[in-house]
Parts: C-alpha cells; structure tokens; sequence
C-alpha cells in the first residue's frame, strides 16, 4: 500500500483508457501521454496498461507501506528518504527501490506531464473495463478524484523477476537515451468544417503562433492569439456531432480550443482542424504560457507518422536496461557455475 502525504499538484490515477463507450457519452479518458505510461510501466516491469499515476504541475510525497519498485518517466526528479533521515536521488527514467516506510518526495513536473508507476500496478475498481479518472463525473479511479494527502492507494501483485525458489527480486531498470519532447509545429489534417472559415482564418491556423492560455485542463487547451473568422454565410454553430481528442473546435469569439483526453463526444462548434494521433501526446505537456504552431498534414502522412511513432517506442522500451552492473548474489548463487575441478599443484 502506498499512501499519499502531500499533494499540492493534479495528481490522478489513469491506465490506456477506456475507449468503446463513446457512443453512450463516456470519454475516452485515460493517460494524456500513452507513451511515456507505457515507459513507466517498462521500467518496473508491468503490463503496458496497469495503472499509474499521472502528475501534473507538481509531483506529491508518498510513502511505501511495504518494499516495493516505483519508477519515474518524464521531465520530473526526486529524493528518497528512509527512516532514519538518509537520503538519495531518485532520477527520472529510471526505477527505484522503496523499503517499507520510505519516503518518496517529487518536484516539479517541467514538462507539464509525467508517470508514477509502481511494480504491480494500482488497485483501484475497474470502471467499464478501465481503471482512469474521469473528474468530472466523479468516475474511476481513486473515489472518481484527484489525490489528496491521506489517500491510500493498494497495489497488485508484482510480476517481478524471482531468482530460483528464494524472495522476489526487484530489479532496478533505467531508460539511457529518453525521448525528446520536440518543438515543431504540430502536425493536423484540415477540417472536418473547414468551410465554415475564412480563407483567412484557415490560412493563420498554419502561419500564424498560438499561447496556451490559463484555461487548460485535461478536457482541452483554450488558445490564444490571432482570431480563426468564421465564415458568415454558416455561422458559428453546427449540429452537435462527434468529437475526439485532437479536434481543434473554435467558439464564436475565434480563439480554438484543442481538445484532450478527458473531452465530451460531441460538440457544436465548427472543428477547424484535427491533431493527428502521433503529436496527441505532445499537447498533454502543454503548460499555460506555450507557444504553439501548427503544419497541415495529408492523411497519407498522417499514416506515416503514426506508423513511426509506434515504431521508435518500441525502440525505446528495447534499450531499457539494468541500471548498473553490478553482480547480483542471488543469481550467483543459484547458478551452477563450476564445471569441474582441478588440483593446480598436482603435476601430471
């Protein structure tokens, strides 16, 4: 068990999702990066959808109840300290140690989103088939809400490595090249109302530069900067139809909103453009102040960039390795090295 002692940030429990349900009005939910979820669970050797905790703005303190493995994926860092007051780093990209009563202390999360995976996964309900938090309607995760100080979260049995018939060894695994948070403009394909626009204002959504404003959640991300027209012979309303995250919907007063993995299913205003799947995990790491760009995309190039961000993940979670290398004793032991054995001094 692990119970949370502090916890000033937007802390949630999230796995993949929970996608089959839209057509009833359930979002999608789940991580707002897939991939570094998946990383954090890699690296203490947990199903790529066990449940972690996503950390926004500000990391929390916990404590183990019991030994256990926690890992860390994206632009966070922290210090461990045990009972009697020792401490040492517990960096990103890599998995860590907790002996029972350690205390685990996170920063700030400087790339606006990061994982806390523990080996085994958190326990909480399974709410249709998924176990993230949809905050606003109370749903999943830990009682359907952020975390707060006092909390105390189960953990599932660990699928870590056991040597021979002894106790479970935990094994520290780190991530020697992480992947870079890139700063090219992101990459959408036009519409699905692109004609309820100006030319202008289509034209600005890929020349002109948009500031993440105060008023970003995991629903969406309201813009700001040059007004996107709306075409006075349609309006700037439609018949509500479906949404996804990724669509970039704009209002009546033309700043576009992009919408995020917690988004309703369906939505009256114009959509303007779409980011395509491979860039959906960059605007999980906007923060308010951000500038943002946009570049249209074919749906052919679209294809291709989802083809190669699938493939460079798996190249990454490949080079996950042991984090030092040093012997490890009870492997030592319980192998059976010797061959045979000679008398050196016996001459022949």
């Amino acid at each position: 068990m692990i119970e949370i002692l502090a916890c000033n940030g937007a802390a949630t429990v999230q796995d993949t999702g929970r996608p089959g349900f839209r057509h009833l009005g359930v979002p999608l939910s789940g991580a707002l990066d897939g991939g570094l979820l998946h990383i954090a669970n890699a690296l203490v050797s947990n199903r790529p959808d066990a449940a972690a905790i996503e950390l926004r703005l500000v990391g929390p303190r916990l404590r183990a109840e019991a030994a256990t493995l926690i890992s860390l994926a994206g632009a966070v860092d922290g210090r461990i300290e045990d009972a009697h007051g020792n401490s040492r780093v517990a960096r990103a990209w890599a998995s860590h140690r907790l002996g029972a009563g350690d205390t685990l202390i996170l920063g700030a999360i400087r790339s606006g989103v990061a994982y806390l995976a523990i080996a085994g996964g958190i326990d909480v309900p399974r709410v249709l088939g998924s176990r993230s938090t949809y905050t606003r309607a109370q749903l999943g995760g830990f009682k359907g809400r952020q975390l707060a100080a006092g909390d105390r979260l189960d953990v599932l049995p660990s699928a870590s490595q056991k040597i021979g018939d002894g106790e479970t060894v935990a094994i520290e695994l780190q991530l020697p090249n992480p992947p870079l948070f890139g700063a090219s403009p992101l990459r959408v394909l036009a519409g699905p109302q692109q004609e309820y626009f100006t030319a202008q204002a289509r034209a600005r959504l890929v020349e002109d530069e948009f500031i993440v404003s105060p008023q970003a959640d995991r629903m969406g991300l309201r813009l700001a900067g040059p007004r996107l027209e709306h075409d006075p012979r349609y309006g700037a309303d439609i018949v509500s139809d479906g949404v996804t995250p990724g669509t970039i919907q704009v209002p009546a007063d033309g700043n576009p909103i992009v919408l995020l993995a917690d988004c309703q299913t369906i939505g009256g205003y114009p959509k303007i453009a779409t980011v395509i799947s491979a860039d959906l995990p960059r605007l999980g790491h906007a923060l308010p102040g951000q500038k943002l760009r946009f570049a249209e995309v074919s749906i052919e190039e679209a294809q291709a960039a989802r083809r190669q961000a699938t493939k460079a993940l798996t190249e990454t979670l490949a080079s996950i390795c042991p984090t030092n290398a040093e012997f490890n004793l009870d492997a030592l032991y319980t192998a059976n090295l010797i061959d045979g054995v000679i008398d050196a001094q016996q001459k022949n």
